[in-house]
């Protein structure tokens, strides 16, 4: 249970980060409306605060949750963006996140 709830943390946390980037991404090179700057800040205020609950030092949590962002990354390129990932891109996702395993679930002494 403790291995989903950190996986789930950690995808939830990805997802604030990309909602917080995306929405102004939208605002500058699609011409969205300046409005979704509000919802953009709350979700990267969200994103921190989500970082906080993560059950490890801060760096190594950091670091582990690089990789899955980019594995949600690749999930939003295709989900929201509706482009496909390639195959390579799928491989470096997974590659990534076997380095967030390795980070967050070797054993410590």
């Amino acid at each position: 249970m403790a291995l989903l709830r950190i996986v789930l943390l950690f995808v939830v946390t990805a997802v604030a980060e990309i909602v917080g980037c995306y929405l102004p991404w939208l605002v500058i090179k699609q011409g969205k409306p300046l409005w979704l700057l509000l919802p953009a800040a709350v979700s990267l205020a969200a994103f921190a605060w989500l970082l906080t609950l993560h059950p490890t030092a801060a760096g190594r949590t950091y670091a582990a949750y690089g990789g899955v962002y980019i594995a949600v990354a690749i999930g939003w390129l295709w989900m929201v963006e509706g482009i496909r990932p390639s195959l390579r891109d799928v491989i470096g996702a997974l590659v990534a996140l076997t380095g967030m395993a390795i980070i967050m679930f070797a054993p410590r002494q």
